[in-house]
């Protein structure tokens, strides 16, 4: 049987998986309200960084189409799924419904994003294109066939933890340290391996050129944490 309503106990589990499923990938479908059409709905492709608290980060133009349709109207929505799994009706998915407005921390934000993003370098460079930050009003998960859910925004929303201060400090040390360790987590011998960032769902190593994400069964929280979880 199908469920939208999932019991209290579950529902924190529920926005951890959501969670999980948008740390995974790194595009979605941004859907923004049109300025143009008079409020129809505009749907477009954009690359999203997950933060610590589980905001979204998007680097858009000014001259982009949705930019100038959050500037007039912040409402929008983005969905990502599981892009390695080809049925399409079963597989993980997430629709994230919140509100759009300009990042004040331009550097802040890229010093993670472009981690993430290197190829974005370009586009950061130039002035037209800022960060704004989604920040969730609820989510939509769907975990497979059966598995539907409406996560609050109170409990997928994180307070501030220890690492996220950490994480640069956690990052220099095991990358100059333990490449080991990271190898063992990818199974690569010969291509380049870097650990790109750590959050308290888990971490992200690029192999080559391709990013590889760790997902962590309990949180990390601070540095200790961190490394106990790379290490493993």
């Amino acid at each position: 049987m199908i469920t939208d309503n999932p019991p209290p106990d579950s529902s924190r589990n529920n926005a951890r998986e959501a969670r999980q499923i948008l740390r995974a990938h790194r595009y979605g479908a941004l859907c923004t309200l049109s300025k143009k059409f008079d409020g129809h709905p505009f749907g477009s492709i954009t690359p999203y960084l997950v933060d610590h608290d589980g905001s979204l980060l998007i680097l858009i133009s000014a001259l982009a189409e949705h930019t100038k349709n959050i500037q007039n109207d912040a409402r929008v929505s983005l969905i990502t799924h599981n892009q390695d799994d080809p049925h399409i009706q079963t597989q993980g998915r997430v629709t994230v419904v919140g509100s759009a407005t300009l990042e004040s921390d331009r550097d802040g934000a890229g010093l993670r994003y472009l981690r993430y993003f290197p190829e974005a370098q370009t586009y950061f460079a130039m002035h037209d294109f800022q960060f704004y930050r989604i920040v969730p009003q609820a989510i939509r998960y769907i975990g497979g066939f059966g598995n539907i859910h409406w996560v609050k925004a109170e409990n997928y929303a994180l307070a501030r933890y220890p690492l996220i201060a950490q994480e640069e400090e956690v990052l220099a040390q095991m990358n100059a340290e333990h490449e080991a360790a990271m190898r063992r987590h990818t199974a690569q011998t010969d291509s380049e391996v870097e650990l790109i960032g750590i959050d308290c769902d888990g971490f992200d190593i690029r192999v080559g050129e391709r990013l590889l994400r760790i997902q962590s069964e309990v949180p990390i929280l601070d540095a200790q944490q961190a490394r106990l979880s790379i290490l493993a």
